[in-house]
């Protein structure tokens, strides 16, 4: 049973290639969410009274954090705009790690089928 778990470890096959895909795919869907939010928070609550986003660097690391934590160490958003885009931040962070946790459990189940 080892060898063959090994075997498998090293072996490349269509499922491999539809992972990779799959991975790829949210994570470049990911980068312009994170790019579009980024620059939605700057426009929405730079230079707002109370609000902790400054400049588009700030704006890129609260929404680059919302997607990878679903938190940020930032103030929440002042404006409705803001927390409109923080929310939305927030389910595609939620619908990106639950479908790229679906397909590696699609990757491991067909494995085990083969």
């Amino acid at each position: 049973m080892l060898v063959e778990e090994l075997r498998r470890l090293v072996t490349w096959s269509e499922r491999h290639r539809r992972l990779l895909a799959r991975i790829m795919l949210a994570f470049c869907l990911s980068v312009a969410v994170d790019l579009v939010g980024g620059l939605l928070m700057w426009l929405l609550e730079s230079g707002k009274k109370g609000s902790e986003i400054h400049g588009f660097g700030d704006a890129l690391f609260f929404s680059t954090v919302q997607i990878l934590t679903v938190s940020s160490s930032l103030k929440n958003p002042i404006t409705s705009g803001g927390k409109v885009v923080d929310v939305l931040l927030e389910f595609w962070a939620i619908f990106v790690v639950t479908a790229v946790a679906g397909s590696f459990a699609s990757f491991f189940r067909s494995g085990d089928q083969s």
